[in-house]
């Protein structure tokens, strides 16, 4: 009985440590389950905002760039009314002597030339009441309009303290994109590019490639989209109901994170990405922590800081990627646009800064030479060629960046204590050695096809004290640089203004 008593102790004994041990199991396991639960419920979230933010910051990047490409062609249109000919001369009055009128044409069709000859305009010309055509004007435009060429054009002009418009869309066309400037009562200039150029404008960023870029009329009638077969359709409706007519907004669900900007025209920008693409991996790891939490329940400690380590390097890693994409220029190493703007102005504002600065804007000549003669692919080796001479040339405390296409820009630190001469003879000579590096460069594989830079210099405080004011007359001084033959520099004065 002694013995049997004994087993039975024994086995009640046995019987009570694996009731202990599958009692602990179980609770190690809900604690590990439960706890995972928490931790990557904290990660969905913290995932979501990450990204939401990083996308949303894109998105106001694209809004700035095509916001820029728009006003670019604003302001090459607004250059054609410095010639006299071009609003003086009506070729509606009928007292006009035929000679001068073909002189006076010629004169405004080599202006117009002029203007338009770097840039991949479909139409660059003016259009006269009575449906004269002086410039460039392209026979697909003339055809679609027809008879109506002059009146359904004036009809574009939707901003009557400008007297301007954009528009999209004629007879069901979305291929081109209309700027329509009023030159006077019987003329005005027109201008139109394909849709196709945008592509560039919104080049997807890195490691967003699922995301889903559509630019949109007032109507919601899309006039670009990275998704094929969607240009001149209605927005999805799936789309559509999550944002409204929000001007400026995001939203996520468990269907979709959404980013709305505004842009020129009521027009919008808006980047969208499902959400399961988001958490796609995150969704992963959840399902391996469960499956490992559960065959490894003794081994709990070790198998929860293991999984706690798998868990926050992807999402660590996804968030620095991120956040490197918001802040740098991929392609050529340097700032992107938006960071260099605001590494400037937070420069410009420090309390008590002994430093000054100059503002350095620089334009490679001939790139559109180099996209056209050896492909895009050769043009972004090019840019990312010009990254490397702005880190040669210059210092490791001054800002590099990359304002878009090929426009670079530069924020020369200047000691407070350096005089004007000091100041101006440092900064020709940065220039001067910039312009050689770019002298030294050539492309192709026979080594022929040379490009240069133009650069415009505005000094700060002297010329002006936020980013805004520096660009407008570093831009001023570019465009001197250009007009004398490219190749060269210009430091910025009043006469330019």
């Amino acid at each position: 009985m002694k013995i049997k008593t004994n087993n039975d102790s024994n086995q009640k004994l046995v019987q009570l440590r694996q009731s202990m041990i599958l009692a602990f199991i179980a609770l190690i396991g809900f604690v590990i389950v439960f706890f995972s639960v928490l931790v990557m419920n904290k990660t969905d979230d913290v995932l979501k905002n990450k990204v939401s933010n990083m996308a949303s910051a894109l998105t106001v990047q694209m809004k700035m760039n095509i916001n820029s490409y728009l006003s670019k062609m604003e302001t090459t249109c607004a250059l054609v009314f410095v010639a006299e000919e071009v609003y003086q001369y009506d070729a509606t009055n009928a007292d006009l002597d035929a000679y001068e009128a073909l002189s006076t044409e010629k004169i405004i069709s080599d202006k117009l030339f002029d203007l338009c000859i770097m840039e991949n305009y479909v139409d660059f010309g003016i259009v006269y009441r009575n449906n004269h055509v002086v410039g460039k004007v392209s026979n697909g435009t003339i055809e679609l309009f027809g008879e109506h060429l002059f009146t359904d054009l004036e009809s574009m002009i939707n901003r009557s303290r400008t007297h301007d418009g954009w528009a999209t869309g004629y007879n069901g066309d979305f291929k081109r994109i209309y700027y329509v400037k009023r030159i006077h009562e019987n003329a005005v200039l027109v201008t139109s590019f394909y849709t196709t150029e945008l592509e560039e404008v919104f080049e997807h960023p890195g490691g967003m490639g699922d995301m889903t870029i559509r630019l949109l009329e007032k109507n919601d009638i899309v006039i670009y989209s990275s998704k094929d077969g969607e240009t001149g359709t209605k927005l999805d409706e799936d789309i559509a109901s999550r944002i409204s007519a929000q001007t400026s907004a995001t939203s996520m669900d468990n269907h979709y994170m959404i980013n709305v900007n505004s842009c020129g025209d009521d027009w919008r920008v808006i980047c969208s990405i499902p959400t399961q693409i988001i958490l796609k991996e995150k969704k992963e790891i959840q399902l391996f922590i469960a499956i490992v939490g559960l065959l490894t329940a003794l081994s709990a400690v070790i198998i929860s800081v293991w999984i706690s380590n798998r868990i926050s390097t992807p999402v660590h890693d996804m968030v620095n990627v991120l956040d490197e994409k918001a802040h740098i220029d991929q392609l050529t190493g340097v700032l992107n646009k938006r960071s260099f703007e605001e590494s400037a102005d937070k420069a410009f504002h420090l309390d008590n800064s002994p430093e000054r600065y100059a503002l350095i804007l620089i334009d490679v000549d001939n790139f559109k030479g180099v996209n056209d003669t050896l492909g895009h692919a050769y043009g972004d080796k090019v840019l990312a060629g010009v990254g490397n001479i702005l880190q040669t040339v210059f210092r490791a405390d001054d800002f590099l960046g990359r304002l878009g296409g090929d426009e670079f820009c530069v924020l020369l630190y200047l000691p407070k204590s350096a005089t004007e001469q000091e100041i101006t003879e440092y900064t020709s000579e940065k220039c001067r050695q910039l312009c050689q590096s770019f002298r030294n460069n050539y492309t192709g594989d026979d080594g022929k096809y040379k490009i240069s830079a133009s650069v415009g210099v505005a000094l700060f405080p002297h010329h002006g004290q936020t980013f805004t004011e520096l660009y407008q007359c570093a831009d001023k001084a570019l465009y001197q640089s250009k007009r004398k033959g490219k190749d060269t520099f210009t430091i910025f004065t009043e006469e330019y203004k």
